[in-house]
């Protein structure tokens, strides 16, 4: 339903207002490979990007937020990541039993954020790895997380709007895509009810090899980019790595990032010998480049940031004014500004560091 995809990115991708554009911009400029095998169920497409090995999207059935890989051993299954809620996490699951009848031992969290880890407590009696710092915060409070409550509150506005426009209409077209968009919002509010966050029973600070059924899954800590404990989920004999929202096609999410230290934890990335990326959000990509690209816009958002801020303006002001458009060409950004959340988060460490 093209209305309702419509809606739900405009909730979702609020909070990033270059990521829409930039994500959009990926599949057009993703170099093509052979075509894959997908299986898709009523909520995923798996994507076989290598033997046993699968890349993990929504359909649009239900709301997932994230994506998520599944690598089938000679012995067992590990899935990276586990979407956004318990409902979410139960329909990949319920996915994954369409290709493997072999146990599921193993998740692993590329980072805390809530729409790649609140569907942990679906996976009984596996094993959870993530970073140190992954644990910390899935041990303190995250459903007080800022970027956690901003969603839920971005859903309930959503809600009360599409009522309203509801109860505005007489098309009955229109009636039925809005409809449709209420029932959206409302079960994922709902499947949102039932989460309660489980931290990593293994945690690991730089790098964690695991050898299962015959294969070799490295994860890596490259340093802080996205959130301060980011884990790149590698996969040596396949050359294909999962990166979480440390890399996508376009500009990450920034709001709890680390700006500054972020390109020199890709160039730590980069020295892994891939040729598959498969990305937090978006599709898969293959043009290396693009970690070029999105390096050299953080390091130059960092620089303007820190300009227009011992110029005096607040950090409302630098959004509106920072000048990133030589990115236009190869990121997509046509026009002057930032995500405000960026940016204040920006100005919050160099606070903290009395820069």
């Amino acid at each position: 339903n093209p209305d309702l995809n419509g809606a739900i990115r405009k909730i979702t991708m609020r909070r990033s207002a270059p990521f829409l554009s930039l994500i959009t911009l990926t599949i057009s400029l993703s170099l093509t490979a052979a075509p894959a095998r997908v299986h898709t169920t009523k909520t995923h497409k798996l994507e076989e990007v290598a033997e046993g090995v699968y890349f993990a999207t929504g359909t649009g059935a239900m709301f997932l937020m994230s994506n998520a890989m599944v690598v089938v051993t000679d012995e067992d299954v590990v899935v990276v990541d586990s979407h956004i809620t318990p409902a979410a996490s139960r329909a990949l699951i319920e996915s994954i039993r369409t290709i493997t009848e072999k146990p599921i031992t193993t998740l692993i969290n590329t980072h805390f954020h809530y729409d790649h880890a609140h569907g942990a407590q679906s996976f009984r009696d596996v094993q959870i790895i993530g970073h140190e710092y992954t644990r910390e915060k899935l041990i303190a409070a995250p459903l007080e997380e800022h970027s956690f409550l901003n969603l839920q509150a971005a859903f309930e506005r959503g809600l009360v709007d599409l009522k309203r426009r509801l109860d505005e209409t007489t098309d009955e077209t229109e009636r039925g895509s809005l409809e449709a968009q209420i029932a959206f919002n409302q079960a994922h509010i709902k499947a949102t009810e039932e989460v309660q966050p489980v931290a990593p029973d293994v945690t690991m600070s730089d790098r964690l090899t695991l050898f299962r059924g015959g294969r070799e899954i490295q994860v890596h800590f490259f340093g802080r980019a996205h959130t301060a404990g980011d884990v790149a989920i590698y996969l040596p004999k396949e050359r294909i790595v999962f990166t979480g929202d440390m890399l996508l096609g376009g500009i990450s999410w920034l709001g709890d990032g680390y700006v500054s230290e972020w390109s020199a934890t890709l160039e730590n990335l980069k020295s892994l010998d891939f040729e598959r990326i498969l990305p937090g959000h978006g599709p898969i990509f293959y043009d290396r480049a693009r970690i070029d690209y999105v390096q050299a816009y953080y390091e130059d958002l960092n620089k303007e940031v820190v300009r227009l801020r011992k110029a005096g303006l607040t950090a409302e002001e630098t959004a509106a004014q920072a000048d990133l458009t030589r990115h236009s060409d190869t990121l997509g950004v046509k026009d002057r500004g930032a995500s405000l959340d960026a940016v204040k988060r920006i100005y919050q460490l160099l606070d903290q560091n009395n820069d």
